[in-house]
């Protein structure tokens, strides 16, 4: 008998059996054989999938948290959290259907779920929101989450396949709105990088343990995209620190006062004998120049 079957409870052999299988466990575990090629990947694809379900379970709450706390959804596209919440529940529903392991899709399960709130909380924080609005995006949510759980399954396994133009979809709008404001906006760092390393690591377990093109790509496509939008987290870090446009108040027209940029005091020269030729601003707010014969 072997040590590690001597030590091991009763209740860990089981769930790990459970997890990997009989024939692994005896293999890797209690012969210790680390050169069992096709048990090792199979352990840690099953490693690598538990962890990206719990991962899933919080991946998108610093999200949450930004907008909740800036109140605001800026930066943030509607239109590619609508596309990218629509993957999530085809990858569920195909893959439920399909009864693959729900340790090879269940974060798609999860993270939909933390999708459909932070698609209404978009909703809900953007300019001239009205109550009708977030009614109708939580209708044609649950619209949506109930056609995918009756429709057949050819239908549904069209649409797995549309997954990947989906993805790219729901990356892009993204991704140009990042370029056009050369800033990541209320973004998580944490949910990019997150979604970055959980694609890949996807790839390996879809690779090893499902084998479906329809899935497998879909994830390839959503990995170079995550990466892209990495890149702009990356190469934007900073850019919330550049000094912002003057803010104004909803009750007046001009910029709050002490919000006003500092600028040289009325009638400093700008170089010997010269008044600044772009002139300034007397008591009465009306500009004037000065010219020295």
């Amino acid at each position: 008998m072997s040590i590690t079957k001597r030590l091991i409870p009763g209740f860990l052999r089981d769930r790990a059996v459970a997890l990997i299988g009989e024939e692994c466990y005896v293999s890797l575990v209690e012969n210790l054989n680390i050169f069992d090629t096709k048990c090792l990947k199979y352990a840690i694809s099953k490693g690598l999938g538990v962890g990206l379900v719990l991962g899933g379970l919080i991946m998108k709450l610093p999200q949450l948290i930004v907008i909740l706390r800036a109140r605001s959804a800026r930066g943030v596209s509607l239109t590619a959290y609508g596309f990218e919440t629509l993957s999530y529940g085809i990858i569920t529903a195909y893959s439920a259907r399909q009864a693959y392991p729900f340790s090879t899709y269940g974060e798609n399960f999860f993270l939909g779920i933390q999708n459909v709130v932070i698609t209404l909380l978009i909703v809900y924080f953007a300019p001239r929101s009205t109550p009708t609005q977030l009614a109708g995006a939580a209708v044609a949510i649950a619209v949506g989450a109930y056609l995918l759980l009756t429709i057949p399954m050819s239908y549904l396994a069209m649409l797995q396949g549309s997954t990947i133009p989906l993805t790219f979809l729901s990356k892009v709008p993204q991704i140009i709105s990042n370029h056009r404001l050369q800033s990541t906006g209320t973004l998580s760092s944490f949910a990019v990088f997150a979604a970055v390393a959980g694609t890949f690591a996807r790839l390996f377990t879809t690779a090893t343990e499902v084998k479906d093109p329809l899935v497998f790509w879909s994830y390839v496509g959503a990995a170079v995209l995550n990466v892209i939008i990495g890149v702009q987290m990356a190469m934007y870090w900073r850019s919330d620190e550049r000094p912002s446009i003057p803010k104004y108040r909803e009750d007046q027209k001009y910029p709050v006062a002490h919000e006003l940029p500092q600028t040289a005091p009325i009638g400093t020269p700008t170089s010997p004998g010269k008044i600044d030729p772009a002139g300034s601003h007397n008591g009465s707010g009306r500009r004037w120049t000065r010219k020295l014969d």
